[in-house]
């Protein structure tokens, strides 16, 4: 049996400039905290609490802290949550993802020059909560294409929409066509990294050739349900596994073709044992 690995499985940049800054951190003195999973996998997550790093789970909690350092998560956290780190006297270490950043100064600018920001996402996600809190007036999160069909929008504003730098670029495509078609006046910045666009369509064109597609990453990881969405689409033998432990498969004899990626989130040596394990035992 063959298997294909995608090039681009695991670590991201930002993901991985995030989990070095706060392994780093993890080494010096004083309690260390991350506002929230510093990404979202769970076993790089129980690997920094082994190490004392604690996650923050809410500002409600954040207010108790009243020494140490805080590590923001590669998603990014809104403003609000920032000066009040500051205002507690504790130490901030920014770990969002310079893309992720951008973002949140193309929302403050553009919402302070008197445009509606249009944020085309997973409403609930922590990046797009993030995004949220860096607008200077109230922005619209639209998640899907019937969302997009059914908005209406009453306001003479100029629209300015941005993007959730893990969404399907093929949807955010249709949905500004969808706006454009309604005849608003819209500004459109395609805020996707470049590091999702091309992770998708490598995953895509992979799920097209092979028997079997297995897509590795956290439960909660956004970009990772991404995946696994196109490569359904394109392989309906798609297996969504978060480790090792989570693969059950009794393939037949037929298969010849396995295809692995896996999302932004996911260690390597995770991607690696799965790999080994289905090249040695199928």
């Amino acid at each position: 049996m063959e298997v294909i690995l995608a090039e681009k499985a695991g670590f991201c940049f930002g993901v991985k400039r995030a989990v070095e800054t706060v392994y780093e951190q993890a080494g010096a003195d004083g309690k260390i905290y991350t506002y929230g999973p510093i990404i979202h996998n769970e076993e790089v997550v129980k690997d920094l609490e082994k190490k004392g790093v604690h996650a923050i789970a809410s500002e409600a909690e954040l207010e108790t802290i009243a020494e140490g350092t805080v590590v923001i998560r590669s998603h990014g956290v809104s403003e609000a949550i920032c000066e009040k780190i500051e205002r507690q006297g504790l130490r901030c270490v920014d770990a969002t993802c310079p893309f992720v950043k951008r973002i949140h100064d193309i929302v403050s600018k553009e919402s302070a020059a008197g445009r509606q920001i249009v944020v085309i996402g997973n409403a609930g996600h922590p990046e797009v909560e993030g995004i949220l809190g860096w607008c200077r007036t109230p922005a619209i999160v639209i998640e899907s294409l019937e969302e997009a069909e059914k908005f209406r929008y009453e306001g003479e504003k100029e629209l300015c929409i941005v993007s959730q730098t893990t969404y399907n670029y093929n949807k955010f495509q249709d949905i500004v066509e969808i706006f454009e078609q309604k005849g608003y006046n819209v500004i459109v910045v395609n805020t996707i990294c470049n590091a999702t666009e091309v992770r998708q369509t490598e995953a895509k064109k992979i799920a097209s050739q092979v028997d079997v597609m297995i897509v590795i990453g956290g439960n909660h990881s956004s970009n990772t349900q991404k995946l696994y969405e196109i490569c359904k689409k394109e392989c309906e033998n798609t297996y969504f596994i978060q480790t090792l432990d989570d693969l059950y498969l009794e393939l037949p004899e037929s298969v010849r073709l396995v295809g692995i990626t896996a999302g932004a989130s996911t260690p390597n040596n995770i991607i690696e044992e799965v790999q080994n394990y289905v090249r040695i035992n199928f």
